[in-house]
């Protein structure tokens, strides 16, 4: 059975997303995109959240990931790819995407690479679009023509990818070749109905089912692989943005909130709203994948 939600913090974020489970320090991370701010998180023996440290951005940060024998994190911020270590430093990698556009939700498959997806400023129809981070600092358009492209995930056996556009309300899936780091076969997966929500962040559990947080919904969408409606999880914020598992069962089913372009009457009227909630659950999560650089190339960024 699942548990009702249960508040984890107090602080209301303007656009909270990002959630991922770090697992070389057993943290929750997760973002501010507008307040261009990182968290992280310890989970308590009850699932309470027990702040470790943020970090400010300049500008805005859409998600970020655990590297592979390195203590820091890759970002996906602003335009482009941005390195931050466990003191704060910063540190940029590259600009991938163009003016008028920046980076939104991003997540590694399970051979390191990093995809990130972006919107236009104005979210226009067609604006978005989705690149690859490959492991020796190359970055590839890998498809266009999206609105807000938004979650990402992989089945456990790494044979599909998933792809959640905002704009038009679908999730898409992919046939995914793990050595080329390509995709083919788009096909829609699940169409959400707008009077419903729009698809958000997204994860896929070690079952390969998908959690799927709806924006404007106020609600988490459990599907099966093959896209059925499988349960339905409410909160009290209307703008729910992604979910991730966490814990140390990873059985914890974390999900960010927001409060985007509100007033400040708006958030003192809506005290739920912007706060990351829990609920526990009969599934089992996966970590986040990690990025895995190339080791001389990131000697030469990192140094």
């Amino acid at each position: 059975m699942t548990s009702n939600p249960v508040a984890c913090t107090t602080e209301q974020c303007q656009l909270g997303e990002g959630t991922r489970w770090d697992d070389r320090r057993d943290e929750l991370l997760r973002v501010d995109i507008l307040a261009g701010r990182v968290y992280r998180d310890e989970v308590a023996a009850d699932g309470a959240l027990v702040p470790v440290r943020s970090y400010q951005v300049s500008g805005t940060v859409g998600a970020v990931a655990p590297i592979h024998d390195d203590q820091g994190w890759l970002l996906a911020a602003d335009r482009g790819f941005t390195y931050l270590s466990p003191s704060g430093e910063l540190r940029q990698l590259g600009t991938a995407a163009p003016e008028g556009t920046r980076m939104n939700d991003a997540a590694c498959d399970p051979q390191g690479r990093f995809w990130a997806g972006t919107l236009a400023h104005d979210q226009h129809s067609g604006g978005g679009a989705l690149y690859r981070l490959d492991r020796n600092g190359h970055t590839e358009l890998m498809l266009d023509e999206l609105t807000i492209s938004n979650g990402l995930g992989w089945s456990p056996d790494g044979a599909t990818m998933y792809l959640a556009d905002s704009g038009p309300g679908v999730i898409y899936a992919f046939s995914f070749d793990p050595e080329e780091g390509t995709v083919s076969d788009q096909r829609v997966l699940v169409d959400v109905p707008s009077s419903v929500g729009s698809p958000d962040g997204l994860t896929v559990d070690a079952a390969g089912d998908l959690w799927v947080a709806i924006y404007g919904g106020g609600r988490v969408q459990h599907y099966s692989p093959d896209g059925e409606l499988r349960q339905e999880l409410l909160l009290p914020a209307e703008q729910t943005t992604c979910c991730a598992f966490g814990g140390p069962a990873l059985n914890l089913l974390y999900v960010t909130t927001a409060t985007e372009h509100w007033t400040d009457e708006q958030r003192r009227a809506q005290p739920a709203a912007g706060l990351v909630y829990r609920f526990n659950t009969a599934a089992t999560g996966r970590p986040a994948a990690r990025f895995r650089p190339d080791s001389a190339w990131w000697a030469t960024m990192i140094s």
